[in-house]
């Protein structure tokens, strides 16, 4: 029974000098570091690592949304300006043309005729 006793007063006296040792600012000291400067520093490091790659892909987001809007305002263009020249290309509007500028042509009544030949 005594060893009960005094195990639990080395346990509650260890979780007291923890709790004292990190309000007095023992707990993470000089020593602590020097013992574990690998695994701190390697913490440290993938703390940044994972910051830079939030930034990283925040920044990404952002462009993509940029060119996205780009991209719709240029869609938006190529069909205004394939209508335009849909437009221009029409027979009625190209016979005004013609008779506009005089150029003596006009619409064939018959189509084309294909010539075959036999090359015996």
């Amino acid at each position: 029974m005594k060893t009960t006793k005094t195990t639990n007063k080395k346990q509650n006296g260890r979780a007291g000098s923890i709790l004292l040792g990190a309000v007095r600012g023992r707990l993470i000291s000089t020593d602590f570091f020097m013992r574990h400067w690998v695994p701190v520093s390697v913490l440290v490091l993938m703390c940044v690592w994972f910051m830079s790659n939030g930034y990283e892909c925040k920044t990404s987001r952002e462009t993509i949304l940029k060119l996205q809007d780009k991209r719709e305002i240029v869609k938006t263009e190529r069909v205004r300006e394939q209508s335009l020249y849909m437009s221009r290309i029409r027979e009625s509007s190209m016979s005004r043309l013609v008779s506009k500028h005089n150029l003596d042509l006009r619409i064939q009544d018959t189509p084309p005729y294909k010539v075959k030949y036999n090359c015996d």
